[in-house]
């Protein structure tokens, strides 16, 4: 029997790691908040749960809408998708034919190399610098002809590192006007620094430069898969182009309305997270770690070949963490209690 034919470069395709949920274990695995959503947004999702025998807004444009007044943009300026990962692929469908390269930081979301190869384009990894930040400047000098696309995720996952405004500005300043850069803002919410830029600062100005954005971390709803972009009316539209049909379901649009409503009640929990985020990095200072200031819901533990290591000694702590076999582990803040857990096998793991 002859075998079916696939693409032959799938074989080469890097697979998706999620952070494990093991039964008894706290999970620090996946940057989620340790909160479930409001009631006011569980009772939304309960009452749109009665009429999910139809189909959801093709468009998403309520919540289009929503977005467009809550950033004082048009609804032409912004893209719903499910999941901002959903998105990253749409940008790189939309905006590079096949071998076109798309660039980006590495380490850095471990989903834009996948999404990259599967549209066809071709990735361009980065090194980030000795401190765990990105290379603008090695960027830069990356760019070819062939460059299309830019991902600078700022705060970075997995490091939690901040790209600053002036070395933004002059980053942006420098990229080719007719290359596209998505400044990638999953954890935007989690950002205190007053000199970290809010990407709206330069999307709203320049046409070559997108805003990505979540409902998954802060908002509490990675379970039902939704995030949006903000970007000049020629990216928004292509984006729509490669959109799958009915992909952000009703539940998921309900949910984003209902968070929105009451954001400054979830954003206040955002407080809490980033007390404890200072509260953790500081006694892992303590105990001779490693640890890069970070703007996110995690920190980041580079310790090379002692990965692994570590997270297994986690485990056996029953604590789950992300690890990056080679290069280090990420360790998302939970709860005040899920955190003293961590805190313990950290400083019990040998160095």
């Amino acid at each position: 029997m002859s075998e079916i034919p696939t693409r032959a470069d799938l074989a080469a395709l890097p697979a998706y790691v999620p952070g494990r949920t093991v039964p008894g274990a706290v999970k620090l695995a996946s940057n989620e908040v340790p909160e479930g959503p409001l009631p006011s947004v569980a009772d939304a999702i309960a009452r749109a749960s009665h009429e999910i025998n139809r189909y959801p807004d093709l468009g998403a444009w309520t919540l289009v809408d929503r977005l467009a007044k809550e950033y004082d943009v048009s609804t032409s300026q912004v893209a719903v998708g499910c999941g901002s990962v959903s998105l990253c692929q749409q940008f790189v469908q939309a905006l590079c034919a096949p071998g076109e390269e798309v660039l980006f930081a590495w380490r850095s979301f471990e989903a834009y190399p996948i999404v990259t190869q599967v549209a066809n384009a071709t990735p361009v990894r980065v090194p980030l610098t000795p401190s765990h930040t990105h290379d603008l400047d090695a960027m830069l000098a990356a760019i070819t002809p062939k460059t299309r696309l830019i991902f600078v995720c700022n705060p970075n996952n997995p490091t939690g590192t901040a790209v600053r405004r002036e070395e933004l500005t002059r980053f942006l300043d420098s990229v080719p006007s007719d290359v596209v850069v998505v400044l990638d803002e999953a954890y935007r919410e989690f950002v205190t620094d007053p000199d970290v830029p809010d990407g709206l600062e330069f999307a709203r100005t320049r046409r070559n430069v997108a805003v990505l954005r979540t409902f998954s971390k802060a908002y509490g709803l990675a379970g039902l898969r939704v995030g949006y972009a903000i970007a000049a009316e020629e990216v928004i539209e292509a984006l729509r182009k490669v959109y799958v049909a009915f992909s952000v379901n009703a539940l998921a649009q309900t949910a984003a309305l209902a968070s929105l409503d009451a954001k400054d009640e979830l954003l206040a929990r955002c407080t809490g997270i980033v007390r404890e985020r200072t509260r953790v990095r500081d006694a892992l200072l303590d105990a001779g770690y490693e640890v890069p200031e970070t703007s996110a819901n995690f920190v980041w533990l580079p310790l090379g070949d002692r990965t692994v290591a570590f997270a297994e000694h986690a485990l056996e702590h029953k604590v789950v963490v992300r690890p990056f076999a080679g290069d280090g582990v990420r360790v998302t803040i939970g709860t005040p209690e899920e955190n003293d857990v961590f805190l313990e096998a950290a400083r019990t793991f040998p160095r």
